[in-house]
């Protein structure tokens, strides 16, 4: 979960003003187990691409730390996950 680390260099400028700590290595197990959860749950034994991008947030958004003005901006953890994904290419 590189990309919700404002000291990465692929982080989205949005992570880099906003958030103090990002997700570990412990999110992106929990994004992973979610997405294998609603794989088996609509049946299939792969995940899709789709399985992760609806994980991610309900994994990861107890897992960023905003940082004074992102809390000041009233900065939800949400869009800044959603602005994660949206970069991501369709498949």
């Amino acid at each position: 979960m590189l990309a919700t680390d404002p000291g990465q260099a692929g982080a989205p400028d949005a992570v880099r003003q906003y958030v103090r700590h990002g997700a570990g290595p412990r999110g992106a197990q929990a994004v992973i187990l979610a997405a294998k959860a609603k794989a088996i749950l609509a049946g299939r034994g792969e995940v899709a691409a789709a399985d992760i991008r609806q994980a991610l947030p309900m994994a990861l958004r107890h897992r960023i730390s905003l940082n004074y003005e992102g809390q000041a901006e009233g900065i939800a953890p949400e869009s800044l996950l959603d602005q994660i994904v949206s970069k991501w290419p369709a498949r």
